[in-house]
């Protein structure tokens, strides 16, 4: 995530709720194709995909009034399931809990627009399914942000998120050109570095794009974006390192990009503008 990646507003206690949260995605495909070949054993013999996701992200992955996992991230996955011929139990999860608990096998996978950067590729296997880039937003009705030009303000970010380092770099730019730096403000969840901005605490706030347009669409004109996005980079699902996990989603993206499935649901999503047509494993550019 930057980034990823607002919302509806969810509070910690719905999430904390939730934590153990099952949605379970009936499978429509055979398992026979060269995709399903892939899985892991375990997955093969399970016939089960669990999948760590952080639900406060709208509108890629966020709980809707019910407590149900919703978002186009998670659509896109029950097609990618459904072509494995798998079902998937999605559980919400904090977002910088994800990777480790896929790298010590809790999760199969992980779904929640991570930004496929290096650092991460270290860690965990990345397929990456979509492009997107960094977006700022700030208060309406009060000065502009550039940020390009942000030393001194506070800026809020979501918790381990690309964001997070972006704006230290910033920062350590601002001090070393003799300016004052950019204080971080962290949050768990978007919802809570959205209202950071409506309530006074930071000046803007620093998301992957699809997240913040949203957030500034669900504001009612209390949040303007600021300065164009920057930063492009691919989102992909994380895997254990290694794993012929990877090599499965993959090719079952190919399949879902041929027969249109992925194209339908960036467009309901109106994200049509991140989409790409190769779905490479460990693409990440920096």
């Amino acid at each position: 995530m930057s980034t990823a990646k607002n919302h509806s507003k969810i509070g910690a206690v719905a999430i904390i709720a939730v934590a153990a949260l099952l949605a379970i995605q009936t499978p429509t495909f055979a398992a026979g194709s060269a995709a399903a070949a892939q899985l892991p054993a375990s997955v093969k013999k399970s016939g089960v995909l669990t999948v760590g996701t952080d639900t406060t992200y709208a509108p890629n992955e966020y709980l809707d009034p019910s407590g149900k996992v919703v978002g186009w991230d998670i659509d896109l996955f029950k097609a990618i399931a459904a072509d494995l011929g798998v079902k998937v139990h999605f559980v919400s999860a904090g977002f910088d809990t994800i990777i480790p608990a896929v790298k010590g096998g809790k999760y199969d996978v992980g779904v929640s627009s991570f930004t496929d950067t290096k650092v991460r590729e270290a860690q965990v296997d990345f397929v990456n399914y979509f492009t997107a880039g960094i977006q700022w937003a700030s208060a309406a009705g009060k000065k502009a942000v550039n940020p390009n030009n942000a030393c001194g303000l506070t800026v809020a970010v979501q918790t381990g998120t690309t964001e997070v380092d972006d704006l230290t770099a910033k920062s350590a730019a601002c001090v070393k050109a003799g300016k004052k730096a950019i204080s971080v403000l962290s949050f768990d969840s978007q919802a809570q570095v959205n209202n950071s901005v409506t309530l006074g605490r930071a000046a803007a706030i620093s998301a992957d794009s699809p997240i913040t347009e949203d957030a500034v669409h669900r504001s009612g004109g209390k949040l303007v974006l600021a300065g164009a996005i920057y930063g492009t980079a691919p989102y992909g699902f994380a895997t254990a390192k290694g794993s012929t996990m990877a090599k499965a989603i993959s090719l079952a993206l190919q399949d879902i990009y041929k027969n249109g499935t992925y194209g339908k649901v960036l467009a309901k999503a109106g994200v049509t503008a991140g989409a790409v047509k190769t779905f490479a494993i460990n693409g990440a550019l920096n």
